[in-house]
């Protein structure tokens, strides 16, 4: 099965600055997870956004953005429309 990343044949550079940030990093444990089951680990098609365990023992959310296929479904779906988009260089 082919990946929606390579099927949107997006590219991203490998030290290219993360063009999805986050307004306030605490915003979708505290409230995204805790209030709607995390819904960004669901809506996006490249699984770009994932919960889990950070190094420092606390749950927290990734973004691994280098898998975004720029669909900005997060601008619909986010309901608490903290993630940032940067266009990308």
């Amino acid at each position: 099965r082919l990946s929606s990343v390579y099927l949107s044949n997006t590219n991203h550079e490998e030290n290219q600055p993360a063009h999805l940030t986050l307004k306030d990093a605490s915003v979708p444990v505290r409230v995204n997870l805790a209030k709607y089951a995390g819904p960004e680990a669901r809506f996006c098609p490249a699984g770009v956004y994932e919960f889990g365990t950070k190094a420092d023992g606390r749950e927290g959310l990734t973004i691994n953005a280098q898998n975004c296929v720029h669909c900005k479904t997060w601008d619909i779906k986010d309901p608490t429309q903290n993630i940032v988009w940067v266009t990308p260089e």
